[in-house]
Parts: structure tokens; C-alpha cells; sequence
């Protein structure tokens, strides 16, 4: 059987026009010959919500918007389709969120903890969740908030460093820098003079090693001349101090001694001390030699006589 031109013109139409309806409806979200459960959720707003965006449990899709509707009271009534080998509990909500800082919105579903599952037709529950500008609104206000103190805070800090403070502190820093360069020039020359006396200096420390190591191989010997010098210094200090006792004992013996004889008027200090006639002899004789020196002064004539020729008496 021979089909005209005009049947398969006709048989082309007809598929192209199916194909361009499945198309549609898969494109709103609709999808044709399946049995998908329709449910439907009713909110007061839906910014950024649009048909075929997802329909979300714990981030995995289980479903797509297929229509928003305009209600008379000037709600949106949303039209869930929920693949049917998910099903949800009857007291699930659907919340409204962002889903990234776009603002790409989407229906997050909360699922309830009911027996019983939500069928074809049911409302659920809407809640609309708060954007990511909304939440970070308080954020933004306490941003502004600390730039506005850093404002402040540069202006007072431009107040204070003064032209001359500023010069100030960029010599500081150039001294600084200064000193930096010549401690490390000094550490240079450190290192250069430990790299040519390293010999010197490990020599040194084998020599000390060596001390330290006779030291500890004679520290017994070491010991023992200690204790004996101990020994003969505490006999030395002894035997000293027992002498001079007995030295000081002797000469305190004699001092009573003659403290003795002068009191009973021994010798001629102590007849000094103890005879009031040599006391009173002595008294007259200085008196005397008083009286002859000042007749001496008064009538030198008296004692001395002389003459020019030599011709007087004597």
C-alpha cells in the first residue's frame, strides 16, 4: 500500500505538535502520562519563585513546581508534583528558602512524623523561610556601625601623626633598619672569626675536657688533701690559741704584780704614789726653781757680771 504525500505530511504534523505539547508541560513542570502525586502548598509571597524550580528533602529532589496560581484574596497557590515512589507524611511542611546568594528559591519539605501519607489533592502546610538578606540585615547594621567607628578612629589617628611626628617615625624606623644592617654585619664577622679560630677553640675545649676529666679521675686524692689540710689548720689554730691564752694568763700575773708593790709603796713609784713627804719635797723644789727663775729674769746682775775690756770684777 502506497501512502501519499500528503498522509505523511499530515502523520508529520501530528507528531511534531505532540512533541511540541510533551515539551511544554515538561518545560512548566508538567509531565504527561504519569502518576506523580499533585499536592499543593499556598503562600502569602513567592519572591523568586518560579515553575519547574525543585522540590527538596534534605537537598535531594523529589519533585518540581508545575504551576502558580493568583488566588482572589491575593495568595499563591502552589502546585507540587512529588514523584510517586516518595511518599510524604501528612503533617510535612513546605518552607519557602534560598537556596543559594543569588536568591534561587526553592520548596524545602519538612517531613512530618505522621502515619499517615499525604495523597493527590492535599494542602499542606506553608511556611516562608527568611531570605539571606533578611538574615543578614542585623550584620549589615553592625558593620556599619564598626565603620563608622574606624572612620572616627583613622580621623583622630591623621589628627595625631602630625607631619612632623610622621618624620619622627620614619627616622625610627630608618635607625632601626640601621642598626639591623650592622648587627648582622657584626654577626658576620662573629661567624667569620669562629669559622678560623674553630680549631683554637676546639683545642680549648679538648684541653678542658682533659682538666675536668683529671679532676674527676683524682678526686679522691683531692679529698683527702683537703682533709688534711683541715687537720693541720684546726691544729695549728688550736695549738696558737693555747699559747696565746697562757701568754695573756703570764702577763696579767705580772701586771697584778707590780699593781701589787706599787700599792704597798715598792720602789720609787711607789713611794711616789704612796709618801706624801717626797710629793710635798717635790712641790717646794719646783716652787723654789720658780722663785729663782723669775729673780734669774728680775736682777740678771745679781748672777752675771761681765765687762767689754775686760777689766771689772767678777
Amino acid at each position: 500500500m502506497k501512502i501519499s504525500n500528503e498522509t505523511k505530511v499530515g502523520i508529520l504534523a501530528a507528531v511534531v505538535i505532540s512533541v511540541l505539547i510533551i515539551g511544554y508541560n515538561f518545560l512548566r513542570g508538567s509531565v504527561i502520562f504519569n502518576n506523580d502525586t499533585t499536592l499543593y502548598a499556598r503562600y502569602a509571597r513567592v519572591d523568586g519563585l518560579a515553575v519547574s524550580k525543585p522540590v527538596l528533602v534534605n537537598g535531594y529532589q523529589i519533585g518540581k513546581i508545575s504551576n502558580l496560581e493568583l488566588q482572589p484574596d491575593g495568595s499563591i497557590l502552589a502546585t507540587l508534583k512529588i514523584k510517586s515512589k516518595f511518599e510524604l507524611p501528612h503533617n510535612s511542611i513546605a518552607t519557602l528558602e534560598s537556596t543559594d546568594l543569588l536568591g534561587s528559591k526553592a520548596i524545602v519539605m519538612e517531613l512530618g512524623n505522621s502515619k499517615k501519607y499525604a495523597l493527590t489533592g492535599d494542602t499542606l502546610t506553608a511556611k516562608i523561610a527568611k531570605n539571606l538578606v533578611e538574615t543578614m540585615l542585623p550584620v549589615q547594621k553592625k558593620v556599619e556601625q564598626i565603620i563608622d567607628k574606624l572612620d572616627v578612629l583613622l580621623g583622630n589617628v591623621n589628627g595625631i601623626l602630625s607631619p612632623e611626628l610622621q618624620k619622627n617615625i620614619d627616622k625610627s624606623f630608618s635607625s632601626v633598619a640601621g642598626t639591623l644592617a650592622s648587627l648582622e654585619g657584626t654577626s658576620k664577622k662573629v661567624d667569620s672569626l669562629v669559622g678560623k679560630e674553630s680549631k683554637k677553640i676546639a683545642s680549648i675545649f679538648n684541653n678542658v675536657e682533659a682538666i675536668t676529666l683529671n679532676l674527676k679521675n683524682n678526686n679522691q686524692k683531692i679529698n683527702d688533701i683537703l682533709t688534711n689540710i683541715n687537720t693541720v689548720a684546726d691544729q695549728v689554730a688550736a695549738a696558737n690559741f693555747k699559747q696565746t691564752i697562757e701568754n695573756a694568763n703570764k702577763t696579767l700575773g705580772d701586771l697584778s704584780a707590780i699593781l701589787a708593790n706599787l700599792k704597798e709603796g715598792k720602789g720609787s713609784l711607789g713611794l711616789l704614789l704612796n709618801d706624801d713627804k717626797m710629793y710635798n719635797n717635790l712641790n717646794n723644789a719646783s716652787k723654789n726653781l720658780d722663785n729663782l727663775m723669775i729673780d734669774l729674769k728680775a736682777n740678771p746682775k745679781r748672777y752675771v757680771h761681765f765687762s767689754v775690756f775686760g777689766g771689772g770684777k767678777k
